[in-house]
């Protein structure tokens, strides 16, 4: 029973090898096609019975077409020397006009030589390696997707997940090599990369799959991308479950290669494969496809009754179309001039320099090319050379079946149902069906852990210059290493809060005696080098140094700033009663002086104030005087007071803030910086000085200081002495520092100095790590939780003290002078209130004369309506009316004298006989207001008449 399988193979061999002469020897009509697979595998055997059915369908539709294909079936039985020779045997003795297959991509190469060299097109559906597509073999065509397009959906995976490091497992041939490359680049775009690439022989036995699996548990990378045949990936998740590396913490990948035909293996591998995901070609569903499924179904267990029921897979369809395609292309060309010519070369004696050239290849192969239709696996059309992918599904096994959980695009990325509109999704999780990973479990795994093999984070540590920082210490006796300072307990903060345990040690920079080995870029190189796992302390983050460690994020404040004394700027010179008020404030409160006063001037005048008497400058200054003093009483009209007391308020706050401000400027001290800007310090030739060891140095040097006005110190107590002595004493006039070195320098030399700046910017202290390691990146997230809580200030408050107590601390800056922006809104009400009464004084006087107005625009009117002699008679009449008006006194009454007046309203009525006529273009209602007055008698002096 176990020989079954091979007797029915030598079975199909046989007929076809029988129906191949019986038409050969019949002429015309036919078109020899060999087919090569490896009819003992899985794969094969679903190819073989895929083609077989292609054909019988293909003419039960087409029973008009006069040219019908011819089967050459052979057994390449996984080698590539066997696919070869039997190659070369279809060609050279049956004269193959077009060659299906062969199965695998190492297979695929040497018989694409062979089909380019005999202009015989060779078709392969399973042959995925991506170098096989090249221009150098024309006659090669790609049945199927090469593996570069699934190298995308692999790559949105990792990325949707957060993973940064991926080690790729695949098998060591042309098929497993070849996706690598590719694969590398997807992840480089995102900053992913493979750290290890793990390549294992197909001939590899399970000690030697499980010896490359230990040396994979010693590394830190959790993610793993499998791309191999079947038959070695058994063995590799065999022996991968029995070593616990399909349990909660890992990540399984695959590629189509194996999801492809997940639903056709045995429950035994599906059950080591469990909670991995995987990518295969996503298949519509369609009711073609289900009436032909039902029949593949059926036709293999006919043709291998003695194998396990298995699903039908891409890889079947795909044969089922290249064939049909190919009996397409057949019925296009000629077959007349099917012959094969001999080579012209005979000096080769090879079977190769044997071979012959097909008279219809070109043909044959141009009328592939151009054949398309929609076939049972989506839209048949290799004008490319190959068949074009457009979407992926996203696969997750979960016990002993495969569940869909997602698809992708090239357009929209991953998403979990098709034709669903995508949304942007904020979370960090992709937008997938829940994933169930191995172990049996929902969390997604982190992507790397660090190896269980005992090994301790070995912890770079270097004494500060400040002990506030960083302070190492060495047991005499133990020789054990202790650390303690600012860096370190944010160190450990940030490592009770990762959520998993490091076990670490402090190794540290020194030579044993306690005096450290070099400078910090030395110490930081050493990460690099492999001696320290991570370097911790008060490390600046600087782009030389990122091109051979990673840092974290900062976790203090950046920048360079100096460090200078200050001085007491108290001003005491004659003019300072100026300063309290700027140059534009000082002009714009005269300007509305003279404003003001110029309102009041004309508004008292209106009503003839006994006080604005003489000459026009002595009026104005009267009112200068008003508006000065802000007397009111010496105003008469409402609207000069109204006036006047807006501006006393204004008037009132102008002259407060003065006050203040030139109090403050006489008596409060006012420490100025002695330096503001370290341009000052150059131009003056000033010796400055910075931390030893620091990159500060050569900064200075860059800025242009001469290396002789440097100086270097190594602690907070000698920058203090050198600042007391001053550059022209043998110190110096300012320390250039990085902020959290100044911010302890000044919580201990709080009085007499202060921070300018920062003039530099810096990055802030950080934590190094090996370039591309897993740590930074949940270093630098739990980094930033410190910073944002309460935990920091209690970190600061420890080892640099209370920053709010000293009063120095920051620009000390004194107080400054009061502008015309600060009364803005002040003299714009004070300007609104004078315009106003202006207004209204004006409008008040309008409204009074209206009569005397339109009187002035009737005469006008009458003037230019009657001539000469009419106005002539006009004045005539105003002589007679003046006569009889002349004693009358028309006065405007004097409000401020109203007690001592008495007023007696007189009509006068004159009639026809005293000689008096009205204009014609007069109105009697005018009339008679002309004909009234008012006489005011005043008895003690008389009015003057105005």
């Amino acid at each position: 029973m176990e020989r079954a399988p091979e007797r029915a193979a030598i079975f199909f061999l046989l007929l076809s090898l029988t129906v191949a002469q019986n038409t050969t020897e019949s002429g015309t009509g036919t078109l020899n096609v060999g087919v090569i697979l490896h009819l003992k595998s899985l794969v094969g055997k679903m190819a073989h019975t895929s083609i077989m059915m292609a054909v019988e369908d293909f003419y039960a539709v087409h029973r008009s077409f006069k040219t019908k294909l011819v089967l050459h079936i052979r057994d390449s039985n996984g080698d590539d020397i066997q696919a070869a020779s039997e190659a070369i045997d279809l060609l050279e003795n049956y004269n193959m006009k077009a060659i299906v297959g062969p199965q695998k991509s190492s297979e695929a190469t040497f018989v694409s030589d062979l089909g380019n060299k005999s202009q015989v097109p060779v078709i392969s559906f399973t042959a995925t390696n991506p170098t096989l597509s090249s221009i150098d073999v024309p006659y090669f065509l790609r049945g199927t997707l090469s593996d570069v397009a699934q190298v995308n959906t692999i790559a949105a995976l990792i990325k949707a997940y957060g993973w940064r490091e991926v080690v790729p497992i695949y098998e060591d041939t042309d098929y497993g090599r070849g996706i690598i490359p590719y694969l590398a680049d997807a992840l480089q775009e995102f900053g992913a990369y493979m750290p290890y690439r793990s390549a294992i022989s197909k001939s590899a036995n399970t000690d030697q799959v499980e010896q490359e699996l230990y040396k994979l548990m010693t590394m830190q990378t959790r993610i793993y991308v499998v791309h191999m045949s079947l038959n070695i990936a058994s063995i590799l998740f065999t022996k991968a479950k029995e070593l616990g590396m399909m349990s909660k913490g890992y990540a399984w990948i695959l590629t189509d290669g194996i999801s492809n035909i997940v639903n056709s293996l045995s429950p035994s591998i599906l059950e080591e494969i469990n909670g991995a995901i995987g990518v295969r070609f996503y298949l519509p569903a369609s009711k073609e496809l289900h009436d032909f499924t039902a029949r593949w179904n059926k036709r293999f267990k006919q043709d291998y009754p003695n194998d396990p029921p298995s699903q039908l897979s891409i890889f079947g369809l795909w044969g089922y179309d290249t064939t049909w395609a190919l009996a397409q292309a057949a019925e296009k060309v000629n077959m007349a001039d099917a012959i094969f010519q001999k080579q012209k070369d005979t000096k080769n004696t090879t079977s190769l320099g044997t071979l012959g050239i097909s008279t219809i290849g070109p043909k044959l192969l141009d009328s592939i090319l151009h054949s398309k239709f929609s076939g049972l696996s989506g839209e048949f059309d290799l004008r490319n050379r190959q068949r074009e992918f457009s979407t992926f599904q996203i696969i997750n096994v979960v016990g002993s079946r495969s569940k869909e959980i997602g698809f992708w695009t090239a357009k929209q990325g991953i998403f979990r149902q098709l034709n669903e509109n995508k949304t942007t999704n904020i979370n960090s999780v992709p937008d997938l069906d829940p994933v169930m990973w191995p172990g049996e479990v929902y969390t997604v795994p982190k992507g790397w852990q660090i190896p269980t093999n005992g090994k301790k984070l070995r912890v770079g540590v270097r004494t500060s210059g400040y002990p506030e920082l960083m302070k190492v210490e060495r047991n005499p006796v133990t020789n054990e290493v202790t650390a303690s300072g600012y860096a370190i307990d944010v160190f450990e903060e940030v490592l009770r809060r990762l959520p998993y345990a490091i076990p670490y040690e402090y190794v540290a920079f020194d030579n044993g005696q306690g005096v450290n080995s070099g400078s910090y870029n030395d110490f930081v190189y050493q990460v690099h080098l492999g001696v320290y796992d991570t370097a911790i302390g008060d490390i600046t983050i600087r782009y030389n140094r990122t091109s051979y460690v990673d840092f974290t994020l900062p976790y203090t404040e950046s920048g360079v700033a100096m460090i200078v004394p200050v001085k007491d700027d108290r001003d005491k010179n004659t003019w300072v009663f100026l300063k309290p008020l700027t140059t534009d404030l000082w002009f714009g409160s005269i300007a509305f002086f003279i404003y003001t006063a110029i309102v009041i001037w004309l508004l008292e005048r209106r009503i003839n104030n006994a006080e604005l008497t003489g000459s026009f400058f002595r009026q104005l200054g009267i009112a200068i005087y008003f508006s000065f003093f802000a007397d009111r009483e010496r105003v008469d009209s409402i609207l000069s007071r109204l006036v006047v007391i807006v501006w006393v308020f204004v008037l009132l706050v102008i002259t407060s803030s003065y006050t203040a401000n030139l109090s403050s400027m006489l008596t409060v001290q006012q420490l100025q910086p002695t330096v503001t800007d370290v341009h000052e310090l150059l131009k003056n030739g000033e010796y400055v000085g910075y931390h030893n060891g620091s990159y500060v140095g050569d900064l200075l040097k860059g800025l242009g200081f001469d290396r002789t006005k440097i100086r270097a110190y190594d602690n907070s107590d000698d920058f203090a002495d050198a600042l007391t002595k001053g550059s022209q004493n043998g110190g110096i006039a300012a320390v250039v520092h990085e902020v959290p070195y100044i911010k302890i320098f000044l919580a201990k030399h709080c009085k007499g100095y202060t921070m300018v700046g920062p003039i530099y910017k810096s990055e802030g202290f950080g934590f190094a790590f090996p370039k591309r390691s897993p740590l930074v990146y949940d270093f630098s997230r739990e980094i930033l939780s410190i910073l944002e809580g309460d935990s920091i200030i209690h970190i600061e408050k420890k080892w640099i003290g209370d920053q709010h107590a000293c009063q120095n601390d920051g620009t000390v800056i004194g107080s400054s002078s009061l502008n015309f922006n600060s009364f803005s809104g002040l003299f714009l009400v004070t300007g609104v209130a004078s315009t106003s009464a202006l207004l209204i004084a004006l409008l008040m006087f309008l409204y009074k004369n209206k009569h005397r107005i339109r009187n002035s625009i009737s005469r006008d009117q009458t003037r230019s309506r009657y001539g000469p002699e009419h106005i002539n008679e006009q004045n005539e009449e105003r002589v007679i009316d003046s006569s009889q008006v002349q004693n009358l006194q028309l006065t405007v009454p004097d409000d401020s004298e109203y007690t001592c007046q008495q007023e007696e309203e007189i009509s006068i009525e004159l009639s026809p006989a005293s000689g008096f006529q009205p204009s014609p273009d007069f109105s009697s209602q005018e009339h008679r207001a002309v004909a009234s007055s008012t006489i005011v008698a005043n008895s003690s002096s008389q009015v003057p008449r105005i």
